[in-house]
């Protein structure tokens, strides 16, 4: 019991600080949630909130091959490409998927004035520490 409250605020610890966050890019990136499915051996449930400023964006990016991943925009309009798909404009109340080792070319605030929110539910194994990794388009 110990030893999962020590790997879960290590966990919590390391996505707070900046491993999720791309900053720069006018892009803010927090995990909100992550919990274990007790119904799911080796899977857990976690869900990051995606913030970006107006014309802010995500580089390029993948998620783990073991990842599913529901994204639902919360505030504003998010552009988004996956894999050889078009671009893609989801407004407030949208949903879409990412299937496990997809790549996520375009993700973005479609609105150079207004601010956009996002929030991506993974199921994802539980060991995995790192949720998305750059690569270039």
């Amino acid at each position: 019991m110990n030893r999962t409250f020590l790997f879960a605020t290590a966990l919590f610890a390391t996505f707070a600080t900046g491993a999720l966050a791309g900053g720069s890019h006018g892009d803010k990136v927090m995990l909100v949630f992550d919990h274990k499915l007790p119904n799911v051996p080796g899977k857990s449930m976690r869900a990051v909130l995606v913030e970006y400023e107006p014309g802010g964006m995500s580089p390029a990016h993948t998620h783990p091959n073991s990842a599913f991943i529901y994204a639902t925009v919360l505030e504003g309009a998010i552009r988004s490409k996956v894999n050889d798909g078009p671009i893609t404009t989801y407004r407030a109340g949208e949903s879409f998927a990412e299937l496990p080792g997809d790549r996520h070319g375009v993700s973005e605030n479609a609105s150079t004035t207004e601010p956009a929110r996002l929030l991506a539910v993974f199921v994802v194994d539980t060991d995995e520490t790192e949720l998305t990794t750059p690569y270039d388009e």
